[in-house]
């Protein structure tokens, strides 16, 4: 047990905050400790020790690691029916079903795609007059 010289040092916030994390139960510790590492990037390392990874390191991680892209068609521009072909061909709809889609912007025209063909259709969207993102 802390002395009360040593308890005297902290807020009343904190002494509040830390008396409810003493009190915790083994599956709440887990849940508050798998939040920690999943929300906030913060894991447990042996020893009782807290490890952070900074939000650049997961950015970057994450960018190295990404090799599906989705095309999302932000606007169709003046020339909606060349906008319309283009998604017709790349996704085999319907005539209804790509001008829907094309009229319903943002909207995703593609899903789950190579970084190159992502790049491709993002190119002939915007030749047809489309504004375009990768995601």
């Amino acid at each position: 047990m802390a002395t009360d010289e040593a308890v005297r040092e902290f807020s009343a916030a904190t002494k509040e905050f830390g008396d409810k994390i003493a009190e915790l139960t083994l599956k709440e510790a887990k849940e508050l400790s798998d939040y920690l590492e999943n929300v906030h990037g913060i894991e447990a390392a042996a020893g009782g020790a807290v490890m952070m990874a900074g939000p650049t390191t997961e950015a970057a991680a994450a960018e190295e690691e990404k090799t599906e892209f989705d095309v999302v068609l932000e606007s169709f521009g003046e020339k909606k029916i060349p906008v319309i072909k283009v998604v017709r061909a790349a996704t085999a709809l319907g005539l209804k079903e790509a001008k829907d889609l094309v009229e319903g912007v943002p909207a995703k025209v593609k899903e789950g795609l190579s970084k190159e063909d992502a790049e491709k259709l993002k190119t002939e969207l915007e030749e047809a007059g489309a504004t375009v993102s990768i995601k």
